[in-house]
């Protein structure tokens, strides 16, 4: 099984850059992982959150495959603890899928027809954390669950 995560926008901090490809490194021991980025819609400004949402929609449907089971990080998606999710995962790898692709959307959210692809919704938190932050946070908590499903010494239970 290959993990994908698609996000929009580049991460222009390189405090955070240099995180995120560290626990992409680190997560590459365990499983594939491609982190895929949808660079921003120009001329946004000029576009209802509506209209944005749409056109970044379109940007994430192309780069899906109709076998992708995709879950998108939404804040009205399930919340699950740390060891929660690395069964969660450990469930989907043992379901013979191909390519499980999570996506963090834009700014106002996922358009209509990405909630209708979707296979599922999780949320990392109630509070609201910058598009850019949740990349590095998702990604750790990808590798902190494959080092619980390891018994690997990462987490602390």
């Amino acid at each position: 099984m290959t993990i994908t995560l698609i996000t929009i926008g580049k991460t222009d901090n390189k405090q955070l850059t240099a995180l995120i490809e560290d626990y992409t490194k680190r997560l590459g021991h365990y499983i594939k992982f491609n982190l895929e980025v949808i660079p921003d819609i120009k001329n946004s400004k000029n576009l209802s959150e509506t209209q944005q949402k749409e056109k970044e929609g379109e940007l994430i449907l192309n780069k899906t495959k109709p076998t992708d089971t995709l879950i998108l990080l939404d804040e009205n998606g399930k919340q699950l603890d740390s060891v929660a999710f690395s069964t969660y995962l450990q469930k989907y790898m043992n379901s013979g899928i191909k390519r499980l692709v999570f996506v963090i959307g834009g700014p106002y959210g996922f358009s209509e027809d990405i909630y209708k692809k979707a296979n599922g919704k999780l949320s990392l938190s109630k509070m609201t954390f910058s598009h850019q932050m949740i990349r590095l946070f998702f990604i750790e908590q990808l590798y902190r669950g494959f080092t619980i499903l390891k018994n690997e010494p990462y987490h602390h239970r």
